[in-house]
């Protein structure tokens, strides 16, 4: 995807503009880069070794969640 092209997809149930290509890319651009999250493209649980081939489309769901100490 070309620098000028943006496009829109719900991350974690919100309206979200993004540059990002990959889900990896979308994880960065949200400064998650590095930390400990989990991953789901479309319904699907997306692991952090895949997250660099799995391509964005606009409108596809997306959620980005951390882990949770506690009970």
């Amino acid at each position: 995807m070309s620098t000028l092209e943006m496009l829109v997809v719900v991350l974690n149930g919100e309206p979200a503009t993004t540059r990002a290509a990959t889900l990896a890319e979308l994880v960065a651009e949200q400064n998650l880069a590095g930390l400990k999250v989990a991953t789901a493209h479309n319904g699907a649980f997306v692991p952090e070794r895949a997250r660099a081939g799995t391509p964005l489309a606009a409108g596809d769901r997306i959620e980005i969640v951390s882990p949770r100490q506690g009970g």
